[in-house]
């Protein structure tokens, strides 16, 4: 594991400095979900799920962000666009710094580049990791903060996508629970 301690660094670092350290869990706990559902993933696939999400230590104030969400929706293809592919550009630039191989590069920013909307193996793992982590993570939090931002039918449209995005069966039998509580504390 020649790269994964230094972008924990790395990660760690970048949300410290925003005073986002709650993404932090949700970041550590998707590595743990992915090697749940692959104890065989390969470090640019474990790089990958902790850095997928840096972006939003780099898109400005929440307060944009939440903006962002109100104009276009938690799931727009042009929100999803932006966080994926800016994500990508920061890891595979910290990465060249650090001074992995091409290869390496190339797949986590690969990675990266689709872990909201999935596509192939890989990416549909770490996706699937995402949601299983979102939910372990941030139910409570959407329910008693983003609804106050946005709505409860805009906090019930992004666990519905969250959960409805998953590909393997496992990972749904996992995230089931605690996407029905949400529900349920949203008042559906």
């Amino acid at each position: 594991m020649k790269y994964y301690k230094t972008a924990e660094q790395f990660v760690t670092g970048s949300f410290k400095k925003v005073g986002n350290e709650t993404s932090l869990k949700h970041l550590i706990r998707t590595v743990h979900w992915l090697l749940q559902l692959n104890p065989n993933a390969d470090e640019a696939t474990q790089v990958a799920a902790l850095s997928h999400d840096i972006e939003r230590a780099f898109h400005g104030t929440s307060e944009k962000q939440n903006e962002r969400y109100k104009q276009k929706g938690y799931m727009s293809i042009e929100h999803l666009d932006i966080h994926q592919n800016h994500g990508a550009e920061i890891m595979a630039n910290f990465l060249i710094k650090e001074g992995a191989s091409s290869d390496f590069i190339a797949k986590v920013k690969h990675l990266i580049s689709k872990h909201e909307v999935g596509g192939d193996d890989d990416q549909n793992m770490i996706k699937d990791a995402d949601s299983i982590s979102f939910f372990e993570n941030n139910v409570k939090y959407f329910v008693d903060v983003q609804t106050k931002k946005t709505s409860n039918e805009a906090v019930k449209e992004k666990f519905d996508w969250m959960y409805n995005r998953i590909t393997l069966e496992r990972a749904k039998q996992i995230v089931r629970p605690w996407y029905e509580e949400g529900i349920k504390l949203l008042g559906y």
